[in-house]
């Protein structure tokens, strides 16, 4: 079964290696003018720059698997066959069994920018359920998540999240184990998928991104899809909170109590500064294996804003309206204190603005 892959990668996301600057005739093919805007030739142009200098030859596999008579195919093959040697590949991989003819192409797997934190225990027992799903070099890290039921919302909160309502979630979901950061965003933006927005000077590139609209967002989806081959989209809101809750029923995700090292916020400990949010995953993942659902920047999800969940959708799908120009946001900021962090809180914005405090996964 393929999982929807969905940003809130969105966010997703994660925080894995980026398009590098292309060199030689590589840099003039992406001169403006030169390849059209949001093209097929830009894409595929992004996706071999991203992986031109790669030791992997999973990498150039992948590529030709894309695009099997693509500009830079002859390349792709030279390049992976010299990492295939005994010589390229070193003594250890030299001895290693060969592959068996007809197996499927292994999906590239490129090291994280940031080093990787250990491995989460599976949330679930079902087929790729806690598993991890890279589509591209330079798409964010998914963590697959089993359908369940849920109790969405809080009677002892916010009057805008009661009731609290039973949901169900059918089929099982891919989303963004991190927010998306400043680095993957600029990729987008280096392959004319993005608008720039701005940043504050010298962001750290595994930096959640922020300043961006959800309008803003639905460009970079619209990227990811057309780069992986993929469907990507924002969760919706009830995807988006029973991934944040990681497995719990309490008010936190961790518990019932507020507790230090969990969590991007004022109030949740070091490493914490009210300049800036800190580096995606900086702070402990959910029982999802999440990272980052509570603080950091507030994300935004799919779903139109309605004051309340009376008559809110009970099995998991967006609650949109035609012409909705005011989109949900999830999770709150790291200027936000301790109330902010508790796994179903929300609030709105219209689609246009740009925030300081808002991103997406």
């Amino acid at each position: 079964m393929r999982h929807k892959r969905l940003m809130v990668c969105v966010l997703a996301g994660s925080v894995f290696a980026m398009y590098g600057h292309a060199h030689g005739r590589a840099d003039d093919m992406q001169a403006p003018g030169i390849v059209p805007k949001a093209s097929p030739e830009q894409f595929e142009l992004a996706f071999w720059n991203s992986i031109k200098d790669s030791a992997h030859a999973s990498d150039y596999e992948a590529y030709l698997k894309a695009y099997p008579k693509g500009r830079f195919a002859a390349l792709a093959q030279a390049r992976m066959a010299r990492l295939r040697t005994p010589a390229a590949q070193g003594p250890a991989a030299a001895q290693a069994p060969a592959t068996t003819p007809g197996a499927p192409a292994a999906k590239a797997r490129p090291a994280p920018v940031k080093p990787a934190a250990p491995a989460p225990p599976p949330p679930a027992t079902m087929a790729h359920t806690g598993g991890e799903i890279h589509d591209c070099q330079s798409c964010p890290m998914m963590v697959s998540l089993p359908a369940g039921a849920f109790t969405m919302g809080n009677n002892a909160s916010d009057p805008s999240e009661k009731p609290a309502h039973q949901v169900v979630i059918a089929e099982p979901f891919a989303i963004g184990k991190f927010e998306v950061t400043v680095q993957q965003w600029n990729a987008c933006v280096t392959a004319n998928g993005c608008q720039k927005v701005a940043q504050a000077l010298n962001a750290n590139p595994s930096a959640p991104v922020r300043d961006v609209s959800w309008d803003d967002t639905q460009q970079y989806v619209k990227w990811l899809g057309m780069l992986s081959g993929e469907a990507y989209r924002l969760p919706t809101e009830a995807e988006w909170e029973f991934a944040a809750r990681g497995g719990s029923a309490t008010p936190y995700w961790w518990g019932e109590k507020m507790a230090t090292g969990k969590a991007n916020c004022k109030d949740c400990g070091p490493p914490w500064t009210d300049k800036a949010p800190a580096n995606a995953g900086s702070f402990a993942p959910n029982g999802y294996g999440l990272y980052d659902t509570s603080g950091s920047v507030w994300e935004w999800v799919a779903d139109c804003w309605h004051n309340n969940f009376k008559e809110a959708p009970a099995d998991g799908s967006a609650w949109d309206e035609p012409g909705c120009r005011v989109r949900v946001i999830r999770g709150g900021s790291w200027t936000d204190g301790a109330a902010y962090m508790v796994a179903s809180t929300r609030f709105k914005y219209d689609a246009s603005v740009r925030q300081s405090q808002n991103g997406f996964r």
